[in-house]
């Protein structure tokens, strides 16, 4: 028992999309909307506390989802991350979401999840590169 123990990395973050921060996350959300700016890339800041990164699709994506989500081929889908901040007595909870977003030519889009957990690996060791701790 104590072999395994031994050789198991101690410092690999838990894959998740949520967070806990002391002090409110600015370099976070600094490191996020500079991070949303290449082509095809929109930063936004939705609410409150709430920013979103929308990015338009490669054609063969974007068709997937509007064959197979009746999706309005004059409003194109995107791929959407949205990191939102609630405060509460710990600090700041972070918590991501990452979605399709495919627009219908009536009634609200369809959100269709990405699943993905090289992502949850990657969100947990962006927050724990920005002094956050990944939460379940």
């Amino acid at each position: 028992m104590g072999l395994i123990v031994a050789c198991t990395a101690q410092d690999v973050p838990i894959p998740t999309r949520s967070a806990q921060f002391q002090d409110y996350p600015k370099r976070l959300f600094d490191t996020f909307e500079v991070s949303c700016s290449g082509p095809g890339e929109q930063f936004e800041r939705v609410g409150n506390q709430v920013f979103e990164c929308t990015e338009l699709l490669p054609p063969d994506t974007t068709a997937y989802l509007i064959l197979n989500y009746e999706g309005y081929p004059q409003d194109l889908p995107q791929s959407v991350m949205r990191l939102t901040s609630t405060k509460n007595t710990a600090g700041y909870r972070i918590d991501a979401e990452v979605f399709f977003n495919v627009p219908q030519r009536t009634g609200p889009p369809v959100q269709v999840p990405v699943e993905s957990k090289t992502l949850d690996k990657a969100l947990s060791a962006l927050y724990q590169a920005m002094g956050g701790s990944p939460t379940l």
